[in-house]
């Protein structure tokens, strides 16, 4: 992300990079709550070596880019698959995940950041400021989501908006990781009304935004454990409890059924 050249992360761009590499080995966190779920995990690497451009100066992507980030997200969505989870990996994009925020639901830049990777409090303070630089900046373009995603965004988060628009033309339910990937997502709301109705709060992360941006979309979390790690590790956990659910509906007895007497 551009946007880290203004100081808003507490790690280098570079561990983006490693970590997809981490992914792709099996070494990190979502791939063995995958395994533990029986979930399949595709890693989908955008454009690596190309940051996005800095949004307190210029656009994130422009339209070419977005759309190919987009496209990317959008045809890793088929048919046939039975329920999806979105991660991500992005040093620095729980700031663009907190633009995008308040640019579709208003409020205060400061409402809408939190501290991401763990940064202190001038790293804080700098976040907010990137923030409200680019709301500014970008302030002909915030009256359309397509264009606030594009311009407040990064690649990671246009793919989930364009998976999660799949699944909804696929009717595949989502469940939704943590704060960027539900800002990814949200431009979605406001294109229409049941934009998101395919789709489950997997959980609410301990990032300031996210259980406001839950709110603001109406989405109730399954789970609240303080999360903050991203990857889709929040969503991946809530697949038992999506499946146990499918489970006790598809086989429990009723109680007629089970020769239980009824009040």
């Amino acid at each position: 992300h551009g946007v880290t050249a203004q100081g808003v992360s507490a790690y280098p761009s570079e561990v983006t990079v490693q970590m997809v590499a981490n992914f792709a080995g099996g070494g990190a966190a979502i791939n063995q709550l995958a395994r533990v779920a029986g979930a399949k995990l595709d890693v989908i690497p955008l454009d690596l070596d190309h940051p996005t451009g800095d949004f307190t100066i210029v656009p994130a992507m422009d339209e070419q880019a977005f759309l190919a980030a987009v496209s990317a997200g959008y045809d890793a969505v088929t048919k046939d698959l039975d329920l999806v989870c979105f991660g991500e990996m992005g040093i620095g994009n729980t700031t663009p995940a907190a633009a995008i925020s308040t640019a579709l639901f208003g409020g205060s830049a400061e409402k809408w950041t939190g501290r991401g990777t763990g940064v202190d409090d001038a790293g804080l303070k700098r976040k907010v400021v990137a923030i409200e630089a680019g709301l500014k900046r970008h302030a002909d373009s915030l009256s359309d989501p397509l264009k606030i995603a594009a311009a407040l965004g990064g690649r990671e988060l246009a793919a989930i908006f364009g998976a999660t628009l799949a699944a909804r033309k696929n009717n595949v339910p989502v469940l939704l990781d943590g704060f960027v990937c539900t800002a990814a997502a949200a431009p979605l709301a406001r294109l229409h009304p049941t934009g998101l109705a395919h789709t489950i709060a997997a959980h609410v992360s301990a990032e300031a935004g996210h259980r406001r941006l839950l709110e603001a979309l109406g989405l109730p979390p399954l789970l609240d454990l303080g999360m903050r790690l991203g990857e889709g590790s929040g969503a991946c956990l809530a697949v038992n409890i999506v499946r146990s659910a499918l489970e006790c509906h598809a086989r429990m007895a009723s109680f007629a059924e089970a020769g239980v007497s009824e009040k």
